[in-house]
């Protein structure tokens, strides 16, 4: 317990803007939110007042941290899993537990487990050589897309092959691989939803998802017009994948909506961008509802605060317009006073998640659009 607030202590290890976001959420649960930064500019580190510099990757470190934390939650799937098996045998807490981490940082362990629940995914295989990529290719067509295993996010660890020789480069360089068919998708869904301890779930509305070069650049809530009947199948799915694989805290299900129905594509244990919307969009925002989750609180409403909201993040461009980021927010704020602007104290690079904006009222293309401008106003690709 905090010796000041009488409060259980959650401790979160990393620190980038998913820390930063949820420390935000913290504050009005009385919490304050002890994390594990890399260094101490991490975007979260820059505003949280306990915050311990230290190596995730080594567990000396991690068990420093977890001393006094009443439990432990992450913001990205990293930790070595032989770490949280080593925090959970040590009787610390960890929500989600090892097992259930393991299926979102191990993408082979993840198939394997859905496919013997016999949930829809793509089909796949997993790739001990460049001739099981042929023999693959030889039953869906080329191209295939392989998939590093562990580490891949935001585009990266996915190639698209037209054929075997572009999996030798990969095997070379000693990357796990898996391979999947590439899926005629018509678009990319999430459904997000959280569970707690005691087996409670809530899910939010299904939303659609919008990448560019692998990132995702903008989330509209609620879908467009995706039929209730899908929208609910893709929540109960979400609920079971939660409940099978004993998830604890938010779980984000990607999925590809094809002509024959859904497929799920990934799944992040966390708080995700295809719920960044809920911090302005929903009575409980995935950060809140997170931490409510880990700490066994009940979980709060899901319903929208608009009829339509969509969420842009600002994608940091490559040769900026020539006023600085506080003269952006500025105009910005000027032009789009109902746009709600978040920022993550982060250096610009091009293409960096430097932020995100969400848009709310009746009119989902008018939304979308004011999303749009103000996060390329601030990204600085427009005066």
């Amino acid at each position: 317990m905090h010796p000041r607030t009488g409060l259980p202590v959650v401790g979160m290890v990393g620190a980038g803007q998913l820390a930063r976001m949820t420390h935000q959420a913290a504050i009005s649960l009385g919490q304050s939110l002890r994390l594990l930064a890399a260094a101490a500019d991490d975007a979260a580190a820059l505003v949280a007042p306990d915050v311990v510099v230290g190596d995730y990757a080594r567990y000396p470190d991690l068990a420093d941290f977890a001393a006094g934390c009443a439990v432990l939650t992450f913001d990205h799937e990293h930790v070595p899993p032989e770490h949280l098996r080593a925090l959970a045998a040590a009787g610390h807490t960890l929500h989600p537990g090892p097992h259930a981490l393991r299926f979102a940082a191990d993408k082979q362990a993840m198939r394997e487990r859905l496919s013997g629940l016999g949930l829809p995914v793509p089909q796949w295989a997993p790739v001990i050589d460049p001739e099981d990529v042929t023999a693959f290719a030889g039953k869906v067509g080329w191209p295939v897309v392989a998939k590093a295993v562990r580490g891949g996010y935001d585009g990266k660890g996915v190639w698209v092959l037209d054929g075997v020789a572009g999996v030798e480069p990969l095997r070379a360089a000693g990357v796990p691989l898996l391979v999947e068919e590439l899926v005629p998708l018509r678009r990319e869904l999430a459904a997000v939803v959280a569970r707690s301890p005691y087996g409670q779930g809530a899910a939010w509305p299904v939303v659609q998802t919008v990448q560019a070069g692998g990132v995702c650049v903008e989330v509209l809530a609620p879908a467009p017009e995706l039929a209730r009947e899908l929208a609910e199948q893709a929540q109960r799915l979400a609920l079971t994948v939660a409940a099978e694989l004993d998830v604890v805290g938010v779980l984000a299900v990607e999925l590809f909506q094809t002509d024959d129905g859904l497929l799920v594509n990934e799944l992040a244990m966390r708080p995700h961008n295809s719920g960044h919307w809920t911090i302005e969009g929903s009575r409980t925002s995935q950060f809140e509802q997170h931490l409510r989750a880990v700490l066994d609180y009940p979980l709060g409403a899901t319903t929208l605060t608009a009829p339509a909201v969509a969420m842009a993040n600002v994608l940091a461009a490559a040769d900026p317009a020539p006023l600085s980021l506080d003269e952006r927010v500025h105009h910005c704020t000027a032009r789009w006073p109902a746009v709600k602007l978040q920022l993550y104290g982060k250096q610009p690079r091009p293409g960096r998640k430097i932020g995100h904006v969400t848009a709310l009222g009746d009119d989902p293309a008018a939304v979308r659009a004011d999303a749009r401008a103000a996060a390329a106003y601030l990204a600085g690709e427009r005066e």
